[in-house]
C-alpha cells in the first residue's frame, strides 16, 4: 500500500493520524494540510466501515487505532454507523481553503459528508 510519510517517524506519524481521525469524528471536520487530509481520509473511512460492521473484532480494531478512546469509538459505532448505513463509502470531503502564511502549504478542510 502506498502512503505518505509526512516527514515523520512511524510512531509519530501514526499518532498524528490517529489524533486527526479523532478530531474529524468528534467535531465533524478538521483544518489541516492537504497531504495530511488525504491520509486521514483513509482512516476515517475505515473507522466508519468498522462501525457499520459492528462486530467485536471491528470494535477492538477501532479501539487499537484510536488509542483506546472509548468516547470516539462509541460515537462511531452508535451514531455515525447509523447515519451512513445506506452509503457505500466516500464519507468525507476535502475543501481547499488557502495557502498557509508561514510556509505556503495548502490548507484544506476535511469534513464528514
Amino acid at each position: 500500500m502506498k502512503y505518505r510519510k509526512l516527514g515523520r517517524e512511524t510512531r509519530i506519524r501514526r499518532s498524528i493520524l490517529a489524533g486527526l481521525t479523532k478530531d474529524v469524528i468528534l467535531n465533524g471536520y478538521v483544518v489541516t494540510t492537504e497531504a495530511r487530509a488525504k491520509e486521514v481520509r483513509k482512516f476515517v473511512d475505515k473507522m466508519i466501515s468498522y462501525g457499520k460492521d459492528g462486530s467485536l473484532v471491528a470494535r477492538r480494531k477501532a479501539l487499537a487505532f484510536l488509542h483506546n478512546d472509548k468516547d470516539v469509538v462509541s460515537k462511531v459505532f452508535n451514531e455515525l454507523a447509523k447515519n451512513y448505513e445506506n452509503r457505500d463509502g466516500g464519507y468525507t470531503r476535502i475543501i481547499k481553503l488557502k495557502e498557509r502564511r508561514g510556509d505556503d502549504a495548502l490548507e484544506v478542510k476535511l469534513e464528514l459528508v
